[in-house]
């Protein structure tokens, strides 16, 4: 009986481990695009600045399989620190088209730019209230 309540605790750390590491993997992929985005504006007066842009959906669907990132380990400076270690995204960042010729090759285009800072931030906000409202939960199943 004992072993079957731990087999159960341990499959539901195993899910709520790999609920937030979506959800981590999707904050920090949002992170990295907005200052992507951030970057191509501070660049629209920039003669021939190509803005860039990251695909937000491959680029989580190949961090969440491990295609996309680099290792990274946690330093320990005491043995009985625990060993962690996980994928440090790094999203392949993509030339947007040009929509609108200018004269000095610059293709920042400042509505498109404002628009994906806004959507790319209230999708940001909406995973961190997602996040937040899953620990509560936690929180109050272990409380009772």
């Amino acid at each position: 009986m004992f072993e079957e309540l731990l087999n159960g605790v341990e499959e539901m750390n195993v899910q709520l481990d790999n609920a937030l590491r979506f959800h981590q993997t999707a904050l920090n992929l949002r992170a990295q695009r907005q200052e992507v985005i951030a970057a191509n504006i501070a660049n629209a007066d920039t003669p021939n600045f190509k803005a860039r842009d990251i695909e937000f959906g491959s680029a989580l669907s190949g961090a969440l399989q491990g295609r996309v990132g680099r290792p990274i380990a946690l330093s320990t400076t005491s043995a009985r620190h625990l060993n962690a270690s996980g994928v440090a995204t790094s999203p392949q960042l993509m030339y947007r088209g040009e929509e609108q010729s200018s004269v000095d090759g610059n293709t920042v285009n400042m509505d498109t730019e404002r628009a994906s800072f806004a959507e790319n931030a209230v999708h940001y906000e909406a995973s961190l209230t997602f996040i937040s409202g899953m620990l509560k939960t936690m929180q109050q199943a272990v409380a009772g």
